[in-house]
Order: structure tokens, then sequence, then C-alpha cells
């Protein structure tokens, strides 16, 4: 996927946009940067660009801001930069669309593959269904058929339906309230205890080592992602 995508990197850091640049550009992309977030908005509109990086602290606007702006009128997939500890910033930037986010500092090897996952995921949204496989987990979205090594999961509705969605979102860090308002309603986004032990279940199930998950994740104060998938057979929607 890599290698004709363009990356918008807004950051208002010099040192950061001259490791990213170069670094970026190894991996395949075509880059873009930015220092402002006015600028980054004067960008995307005359060129689009497959994917952006963007830093929550901005000298001119907050990043939510551009976030919201380029929302009114696009899905590309947004890779939020944050504070390590900024667990507040991270969950109200997912939740206002961004599809990702890497604490600083971080790694480009991270990155990288956070940008490819959300590239994935957006060719999936836009019109394919996919056999989610990773280890020996495999979702079949279309058949409602989950297996382990080979044998039937049996789920009960709710825990399918977390799975389900997280699977849709393959890669994607999901907040707490996101899955609570998708698979209970909007009335139970704040009953958190709800999940925690749901998806305490679905590990027993799908997880080789409940105690040590690999597949479903939790993102610490912020909520869960489901990992990457090693490999997917995708099928065209219907």
């Amino acid at each position: 996927m890599a290698g004709t995508n363009t990356v918008l990197v807004v950051d208002d850091e010099r040192q950061i946009q001259r490791f990213l640049r170069p670094a970026l550009t190894a991996a395949g992309f075509t880059v873009e940067a930015t220092l402002s977030g006015e600028e980054a908005l004067r960008c995307f509109l005359a060129s689009p660009p497959e994917v952006v990086v963007l830093d929550l602290g901005l000298p001119d606007m907050n990043g939510l801001a551009v976030l919201a702006e380029i929302r009114k009128t696009s899905p590309v997939p947004v890779v939020i930069l944050s504070a390590r500890d900024d667990e507040a910033g991270k969950v109200a930037a997912l939740e206002a669309g961004a599809d990702d986010y890497v604490s600083k500092p971080f790694g480009v090897g991270e990155l990288v593959a956070r940008l490819r996952t959300a590239l994935r995921h957006a060719v999936q949204v836009a019109g394919t269904t996919a056999v989610y496989t990773a280890g020996d987990l495999v979702i079949d979205t279309l058949a409602h058929r989950v297996t382990v090594r080979g044998e039937p999961v049996k789920l009960t509705p709710k825990e399918y339906d977390i799975l389900h969605l997280l699977t849709r979102h393959a890669g994607r860090v999901l907040t707490h309230q996101q899955i609570l308002n998708e698979v209970w309603g909007p009335h139970h986004g704040e009953q958190l205890q709800y999940l925690r032990v749901f998806m305490g279940r679905l590990r027993q199930k799908v997880e080789a080592d409940p105690a040590d998950p690999r597949l479903l994740l939790n993102e610490p104060g912020v909520g869960y992602r489901l990992a990457a998938a090693h490999k997917a057979r995708l099928k065209e929607g219907r």
C-alpha cells in the first residue's frame, strides 16, 4: 500500500519534522509537512493526502479543531501524535473521528505500522468486507463465524457484537464509550464494568493466554483495539 501514498505531517516541532521526513520517505510515503493548523488546512484543501499525521498541540489552533475541519469534508485516515500521558486528549481525538494515535516519544516503526493499518482500514470501509485472520483466530463477518485453531468458538450475542465491532476497525483504537455506545446503546456510555467483564470473557475464548493477550489489546485509560491482522482475505462488499 505504501509507495504511492502521500502523508501530511502536521507538527510544529521542527526536530520531529526533520526526523519524520526521511524516515517516512524511506518507508515509501510521499511526505508533505506543515508547522501550523491553518497551513495544514490550506495544504489539505489544495492537495488532499491519503493519510494525515496530526499533532494535538499546535501554535495557532487546537489539533482537535484541525481534525474537525478535515472531517467536515473528508474521511481520510488521521493518526494523532499525542503527549504520552494525555489520555483525555487521546479519547477526545478518537471520539472526534481520529483513526489512531501514537504517543510521544515514539518510534518510526510504530508510526509507519499505524499509518499502514489506518490505510488498510480505509480501504475496507470503502467497500470490502474482511475475513479477519491473526494467528489461530479467524473471524468471518459474512458468515458470523469465529474459529480458533479451526474449532468453532461459541460467543454470546454481545460478545460477538464487540468482536465484530473491533474487527471492522482492526488495528484502530476504539474508546470505551465508543464500544459501549455501539454495543449497548447511548444510555450505557459510562458503564465501563460491563465492557471489562465481556472483554475478559472474550479473552478466555480467543486468546492462547488470556493473562497475556496478544489480540484483544487494552489501551490504558482509553479503550481497546483488535491487533492488526497478520493476514486478511478481502471479499467484495455486498
